[in-house]
């Protein structure tokens, strides 16, 4: 179990418009200017938006795996630890969480979280 930085950002690549901002400490991922996530590569670590009933099930969960970020706007951001998610279930919570953010003409032909695991 445990997927590695570099197949996290692989599964964003596969998705439409996504953005990519460096910074020292951290990249950020958004969708025509909406960010949607967070890569902390020290830390191996991704926060993730979601929406508030997610965030609070994944961690009430697995504590282990995912912790509350915080929220705004009516989302709740969860931090994720690489090293103890598998692919699958990280594929869908990157699609949850572009999905939530992107505009409604990008929805029109969503990607399923299975073709994000094939790029």
């Amino acid at each position: 179990m445990g997927v590695e930085m570099e197949r996290f950002l692989r599964l964003l690549n596969a998705l439409p418009d996504v953005e990519h901002k460096e910074s020292a400490q951290w990249t950020s991922f958004s969708v025509h200017d909406k960010k949607f996530g967070y890569l902390w590569p020290r830390t191996r670590t991704v926060g993730l938006k979601q929406t508030l009933s997610e965030q609070l099930a994944l961690v009430a969960e697995r504590p282990d795996v995912f912790e509350v970020q915080f929220t705004a706007g009516g989302y709740g951001w969860v931090v994720v630890h690489l090293d103890k998610i598998d692919l699958d279930e990280l594929s869908e919570l990157v699609l949850e969480a572009w999905r939530l953010s992107a505009p409604e003409h990008l929805l029109e032909d969503l990607p399923t979280p299975e073709s994000l695991v094939e790029h």
